[in-house]
Parts: C-alpha cells; sequence; structure tokens
C-alpha cells in the first residue's frame, strides 16, 4: 500500500482509538529496532504510513510515544501473568509454575515486545522512562506475588524472564547450532 493511501486509510476510515493502535503498532516496531534515542518521530511515521506531523499530533513528544510503547509492552506481559493466575493457580504446583513460565515464553514469539521492553528498561536514566520502568515492574511484581509464592521466588521468576529477553536481544536464540559456550545457558534457560 502507498504511503498517501495508507494516511487516508488511518486518518479516515478509523476511530481514534484504531488510528491509535495503529500508530502504537508502528512505533513498537521501530523503536524495538532502534530504541528511544535511536528513533524518530518521522521513522515512527514512516512506519505507519503517516505523516510525521500526525504522529506528534497524536502523542506530542517522541519520549511521550516511547513512554507509551513501552508502557504499553509491559501491560501486555502483566495482563499475560494475570490471565494465567486467576485460570487457577496452586503456589505449590510445579506444573503452575511451568504453565505460567510457558505463558511468558511465548511471548518470546512476540520479539518486538520484549526488545522494547529491554530498550526501556536500559533507558531508565532518563528521568520520564526511569519512572515508568519502575512503576511497570512495580505492578509485574505485585501481580504475581498473586501467585501465592514468596517474594524471593517471584523475584527468581522475574529474572528468569529477564535473562530470557537478554537472550533475546543478543540474538543467540536465532541461530542455536552456534551458539559455542552460550550454549548450556541458553539450553538450561529456555522453558520445557
Amino acid at each position: 500500500m502507498k504511503t498517501e493511501e495508507a494516511t487516508v486509510t488511518v486518518k479516515t476510515r478509523m476511530k481514534g482509538s484504531e488510528r491509535r493502535e495503529v500508530i502504537l503498532d508502528a512505533a513498537t516496531r521501530a523503536f524495538a529496532e532502534g530504541g528511544f534515542t535511536g528513533t524518530t518521530t518521522d521513522a515512527v511515521a514512516r512506519e505507519a504510513g503517516v505523516s510525521q506531523p500526525y504522529v506528534v499530533r497524536m502523542f506530542g513528544t517522541k519520549l511521550e510515544l516511547f513512554v507509551a510503547v513501552f508502557e504499553r509492552a509491559c501491560e501486555r506481559v502483566r495482563a499475560m501473568f494475570e490471565q494465567v493466575i486467576e485460570a487457577g493457580f496452586d503456589a505449590t504446583s510445579e506444573v503452575d509454575r511451568k504453565r505460567l513460565g510457558a505463558a511468558y515464553a511465548e511471548l518470546i514469539h512476540d520479539e518486538d515486545l520484549l526488545r522494547v521492553m529491554m530498550h526501556g528498561f536500559s533507558d531508565g536514566g532518563v528521568p520520564q522512562i526511569g519512572a515508568a520502568g519502575r512503576e511497570q515492574m512495580g505492578w509485574i511484581f505485585v501481580t504475581l506475588r498473586r501467585t501465592g509464592w514468596p517474594d524471593e521466588a517471584v523475584r527468581d521468576f522475574i529474572a528468569h524472564g529477564m535473562l530470557l529477553n537478554v537472550l533475546l536481544s543478543i540474538r543467540s536464540l536465532d541461530d542455536r547450532d552456534d551458539l559455542g559456550p552460550l550454549d548450556a545457558l541458553v539450553r538450561c534457560s529456555l522453558p520445557e
């Protein structure tokens, strides 16, 4: 689809909430690739097939757009955890622990989502991004406490998830035949 046609479609045929989602999806792809610092609102606009002023009009600054994308990614993870926990969860059950881990591992298929999270946490030196990161990690922790696990078990679960994010970010899951010394870490980190 030509950019002009995409712009017409996004601006005229969709509701405001749908337009917002199209731009958030495009921004997720763009920020996953370049992070906050390496991505422009122009790059997001090109990815979405809209004009750069339209992106700015809808979201304000690049920082506000990045924070919206980052929070959306974290909220998706939290919602997935909530869904598993609300379906019934026994803190002593190894099956339920694996079920929660497997649900998170499913998100590995959405590399953009996890890479945006990594960019967000690593850009925590930007005050607004750091504040969003602290808030989101806090909510993820509170959500996982609902499993009934002790705080240390919740911490370990989050740490394992962050290790999976790092392994994904360094592309160690792309070519698993040639990992050298990293092979054992990758094999023991991936869910069964």
